[in-house]
């Protein structure tokens, strides 16, 4: 019994994290994921991208809300070169946190592209599920 709650738990918190995305979506984006750089100590780059059975236009549209949605500001919106870029300060120091997506075609679909860059002396825990999250709102979930 304590397994299944468990259980149950963990998978409510996997579906509120990934933005209730699909597990094949989420498994892509999290095995894409990958990080560069020393956590406060230089600057880090968060990344991951995963694809989409949407036109390009439709999933730029799509992830500039959830962006919004997740309460980033300055976002800018490009349609023609399919970006969306905007920043973050959350540490208190004035300096931003970056994320900019690239949208572009793949096959019939497209492909969501997410970096999310601090600054040195800067930290962004949960990265894996919060940047898949930010892609999975591509996907209109």
């Amino acid at each position: 019994m304590m397994f299944r709650s468990a259980m149950t738990a963990a998978t409510l918190l996997a579906a509120t994290v990934l933005g209730h995305a699909t597990s094949a979506s989420a498994a892509a984006c999290t095995s894409h994921y990958a990080q560069t750089g020393i956590p406060l100590v230089t600057g880090v780059t968060y990344k991951s991208w995963d694809s989409f059975s949407l036109k390009p236009a439709t999933a730029l549209n799509n992830v500039a809300r959830a962006i919004m949605a997740e309460g980033f500001s300055d976002v800018t919106v490009q349609q023609e070169y399919g970006t969306v870029t905007a920043v973050q300060e959350t540490s208190g120091s004035g300096r931003p946190q970056t994320l900019q997506v690239v949208v572009r075609q793949s096959g019939k679909g497209s492909r969501v592209d997410a970096t999310f860059t601090v600054q040195p002396g800067q930290s962004a825990p949960n990265m894996r599920a919060n940047i898949c999250r930010i892609i999975a709102g591509a996907g209109g979930v």
